[in-house]
């Protein structure tokens, strides 16, 4: 389990307390979950417990971070206190062994590259010999209560809790097991990378019966390399005479120039060198131009307009300071939070669904309806109210927005302007089940 801070890790809100209905969540994902969770923990009583404390709304904010799943619980004492589910982390080898075997599966690979997480990436990982899921005594629960039970209710409910997350988010399990989203994806990128480029290699390779590059000439009879020609002998300083020769010393450099002695504060008020941030983005592009060109990605990137840069540049840069000078020099300072919030959660594509309002064809809209209606039916969901891809539910203040990559992206209203408030899925109910049950 690790220990201290960890930048990779995610905070989410508590979740109400609820009535009654099921306790297991929905999807794949979170019913592997919480299928190896009772498997571990087989005893019937603390599981029961736990079930109750999960639906009680008595656990706080939940964090998520590599090797650990926590929250408060506020038990009605004086102070809270902290329950803790500690996994342990794969190491750098299991990771490679992973995506070695995923990038044996077009199918598997495919749905990665596309932002989801496919249920048989677990057979990938069985490949691999590793587990994503907790096995039997790798679930470690640490509670500050006083409960004898070994799990504590506690520690159970925020099981079924960590389930419900998974629901909208199965790629948190990953992050459990040591992987953030982004990290993940950049080391598949480069093993398909890296097999086009020996594919390509192969492929120009030449072939095993041709003669070397040293100066023969192939022997159609035999196939073997034939002697020189006889001509004049080369000319000039052998070559051990050459070496031979003791080394002549490089005159001594020149003294370094003083230090310019100027204190004045840089003109972009940024101390930060940018020309890392700009090689780093050139890299980033030109690894998402050989993996297009390579055949190993779906469509090729676009060039970002100067807005879109802005926006980028606002929600990626590590200084605090940039997106206030941007917002200071851009010519849409008023729209330009809203815009980096949807860069953060879909990047590009999100930017678009943002801004763009479009009318898609085709049986989406029908199987979304169902999907919305038959997903949730404990939950009472109002008949959306359609407009063009952007789906409104009266009353609740969400809304889904379907974008040209084929996702759902979640909405809040807030003061009268919807602000995007999740990460999109191809499923409008995975999409909206971290608001519902927020």
């Amino acid at each position: 389990m690790s220990d201290g801070h960890d930048d990779r890790t995610r905070g989410f809100a508590a979740f109400p307390s609820r009535r009654g209905g099921r306790v297991r969540g929905q999807s794949w994902w979170s019913r592997a979950w919480v299928e190896s969770m009772e498997d571990g923990w087989p005893e019937e009583e603390p599981l029961r417990k736990g079930r109750t404390v999960a639906r009680s709304g008595r656990l706080g904010p939940l964090t998520v971070g590599p090797g650990r799943v926590g929250a408060q619980v506020h038990d009605g004492t004086d102070e809270p206190y902290t329950v803790v589910l500690g996994l342990p982390e794969l190491a750098e080898e299991q990771w490679d062994a992973l995506w070695e075997r995923t990038a044996d599966r077009p199918a598997e690979t495919a749905a990665l590259l596309a932002g989801e997480l496919p249920p048989d990436l677990l057979e990938a990982a069985e490949d691999a010999r590793l587990g994503l899921l907790p096995g039997y005594g790798e679930l470690e629960p640490d509670c500050g209560c006083d409960e004898p039970d070994h799990p504590c209710a506690h520690a159970v409910a925020l099981g079924y809790q960590f389930s419900w997350l998974l629901d909208a988010q199965p790629q948190l399990l990953l992050l459990v097991r040591g992987r953030d989203w982004p990290t993940a994806l950049g080391e598949l990128k480069s093993v398909l990378l890296l097999r086009a480029l020996a594919e390509a290699s192969e492929d120009d390779a030449p072939d095993a019966g041709s003669a070397e590059d040293t100066g023969g000439r192939a022997d159609p009879a035999c196939g073997r390399a034939a002697e020189p020609p006889d001509g004049p002998a080369a000319t000039g300083t052998p070559a051990d005479e050459a070496y031979a020769r003791p080394a002549v010393p490089l005159p001594a450099l020149p003294p370094l120039p003083e230090p310019p002695q100027d204190d004045a504060v840089p003109v972009t008020g940024i101390e930060a060198d940018p020309l890392q941030r700009l090689v780093t983005d050139a890299a980033v592009r030109a690894r998402d131009l050989l993996v297009y060109l390579l055949g190993a990605g779906g469509e090729p990137p676009r060039p970002l307009g100067r807005w879109q840069d802005t926006v980028r540049i606002a929600a990626t840069h590590p200084d605090p300071r940039v997106p206030a000078r941007l917002r200071d020099s851009c010519d849409r300072p008023e729209e330009l939070d809203r815009a980096v919030e949807a860069w953060r959660w879909g990047g590009a594509a999100g930017l678009a669904v943002l801004e763009e309002a479009w009318q898609p064809e085709g049986p989406e809209f029908t199987r979304a309806r169902t999907a919305l209606s038959t997903g949730w039916e404990d939950e009472g969901l109002p008949e959306p109210v359609v407009r063009g891809n952007r789906w409104t539910l009266p009353g609740r203040s969400l809304q889904l927005r379907y974008g040209r990559d084929g996702h759902w992206y979640p909405y809040h209203e807030r003061s009268g302007t919807w602000w995007p408030a999740g990460p999109p899925a191809h499923d409008p109910v995975l999409a909206l089940a971290e608001l519902l049950d927020g």
